[in-house]
């Protein structure tokens, strides 16, 4: 038996459509805090279990029978660590055989305040003494392809990452390498994969392919941090998220977002999905 958590969010839903390719969709369990919202899992044969993050009572029951588990981070700043450290132990009283867990590319030197509860989440799990394997995400290109239709829009594209190189791939990459790696009969306990997509770029490079595909002319306009921050309120978007994506361009310049080893692509046996492809759907 194979539990995803956080089945019903973006990367979860993914993992299991992988999943399903390769075991019997009866031997999935999506672990969700709302099991209602899960139908459409129950009605590909995925066993539905409620698991909050926040009530270990949940969790001991929704890994009961559970071999392996992925643990996929919870999207609650400032709660995660406790959060993964209710999975964590809850997976150790059940006698799990491996957690695998979403962290962040290079967590251990990135300059991202983001690293901070994915760092603790790893130290939590040495110390757990449950068999664990690391799959350090790098950023989703989504996360920037959402700024696409606003920088048309408006007419440039703003960020704090100056020049930093961003090596992302696409979510349905990244899920696509959780379900490899929960999946293989290969050891996997101790491993530690760096995950990030083939190509890199800039922000400035991002805007000009925003400008060949959408006829226009988008700028990039780099801007302090605390700038960007109060844009992105301005915006609509809440002030922790917005803090936090202001804080993730600034370790992007730092090479926070940036790596070149192509273990992502290397997993999945296939080229990370490509930008220029990924804007052409967007604008298209």
């Amino acid at each position: 038996m194979i539990v995803v958590t956080g089945a019903t969010g973006q990367l979860g839903r993914l993992v299991i459509k992988h999943l399903i390719s390769k075991v019997d969709a009866s031997e999935i369990i999506a672990a969700v805090r709302t099991p209602e919202k899960a139908s459409d899992l129950s009605a590909l044969g995925v066993q539905v279990r409620k698991a909050d993050y926040s009530r270990p009572e949940t969790l001991k029951t929704a890994f009961d029978g559970a071999e392996k588990i992925l643990l996929i981070s919870s999207s609650e700043l400032g709660q995660r660590a406790e959060q993964h450290m209710n999975v964590i132990e809850a997976a150790k009283s059940e006698g799990v055989s491996l957690i695998a867990y979403t962290s962040l590319l290079h967590a251990d030197t990135s300059p991202l305040g983001l690293a901070g509860e994915h760092i603790e989440t790893e130290k939590h799990l040495k110390e757990s003494g449950v068999p664990f394997v690391l799959l350090r995400n790098g950023w989703y290109t989504e996360n920037y392809l959402a700024s696409v239709a606003p920088s048309i829009e408006h007419g440039v594209f703003i960020g704090s990452a100056g020049e930093g190189q961003i090596s992302s791939a696409a979510r349905e990459d990244y899920a696509e390498a959780a379900a490899v790696v929960i999946t293989s009969e290969e050891p996997q306990a101790g491993k530690v994969y760096e995950l990030a997509g083939d190509e890199s770029y800039s922000l400035a490079d991002l805007s000009v392919l925003i400008s060949q595909e959408s006829n226009k002319e988008i700028p990039y306009v780099n801007l302090p941090e605390n700038e960007f921050k109060e844009a992105l309120v301005g915006a609509g978007l809440p002030e922790p998220f917005a803090a936090l994506l202001a804080n993730s361009d600034v370790g992007a310049s730092k090479g926070g977002l940036f790596d070149e080893q192509g273990e992502l692509s290397a997993l999945i046996g296939r080229p990370t999905t490509n930008l220029s492809e990924m804007i052409k759907a967007i604008i298209s």
